[in-house]
């Protein structure tokens, strides 16, 4: 039965685990395959002809795997390759965006930030989606380079990592933006820190319950959601840094089991 299969997850390592989560807690009945692509981390300095080729191997994985939808949980591939995968597998597809729209929709001081990798702000999606909600909003861009790679070494508190959030924020202080939106599927996990640095008047938003509803309502839709009552299984694949996910998964609530695959 097609609608008892998994559900596939990729991304350019271990950041799209913050999207598994929100998707395990919106359909806990669901089982699912993850695909961290951490030897080719991060996506965001590749070209988009890169992105694409690498978004097509993982795609294949995960539809060798029989997986019934698949979740781009890279906002780097979403912008340069989900129109590629879509018009070329015949499976549903969710992509992960940055959430510029609710944050120009919702500030008042008509001024929001946006933290992501160099590959999704010089993506024609992002520029297209951007072009389109935030004319009167002043926009304070600015690439994140360095802090997957921080993540990837499981360096979340590093000194290393604390230093270049506040080399990349402080500057939006400066423009009184009320929203910061993160454009990376890594970044939910430095949600502390940033907190800490921006303060208690600056909202941030990641894409994962939004795609997690999404997700939900695209199988739905399909006739795919999982109605028998069992314990889902979670499988993760990694071709590399099996450790740090393994980290990454402690809190999580559902069994899981890691395995490192040369993909």
């Amino acid at each position: 039965m097609k609608n008892q299969q998994a559900i596939g997850l990729f991304d350019s390592g271990i950041g799209g685990t913050s999207i598994w989560k929100e998707v395990v807690k919106i359909l806990p009945n669901e089982h699912t395959i993850y695909l961290a692509d951490s030897k080719n981390a991060p996506y965001g300095q590749k070209t988009s002809d890169q992105i694409i080729e690498l978004s097509v191997k993982n795609t294949e994985l995960l539809i060798s795997k029989g997986c019934k939808l698949i979740i781009v949980a890279c906002n780097t591939a979403t912008t340069n390759a989900i129109d590629y995968l879509r018009s070329h597998y015949n499976i549903p597809f969710i992509g992960i965006e940055p959430a510029i729209k609710p944050a120009a929709l919702f500030s008042k001081t008509e001024a929001i930030g946006i933290l992501a990798t160099k590959g999704t702000l010089t993506s024609k999606l992002f520029e297209k989606t951007a072009n389109e909600y935030t004319k009167n909003i002043t926009t304070i861009e600015q690439d994140g380079e360095g802090l997957v790679e921080l993540i990837e070494d499981g360096k979340l508190n590093s000194p290393e990592t604390q230093q270049l959030l506040t080399n990349y924020l402080s500057p939006m202080l400066q423009f009184n933006i009320d929203h910061l939106v993160l454009g990376c599927t890594h970044y939910p996990y430095l949600i502390p820190q940033i907190k800490e640095i921006v303060g208690p008047l600056v909202h941030i938003i990641d894409s994962g319950e939004a795609a997690a509803r999404q997700t939900k309502a695209v199988l739905e839709k399909h006739h795919l959601l999982n109605d028998v009552l069992n314990e889902p299984t979670h499988q993760f694949y990694t071709n590399t840094k099996k450790l740090v996910l393994e980290n990454m998964l402690k809190s999580a609530k559902a069994n899981v089991l890691v395995n490192e695959l040369d993909f």
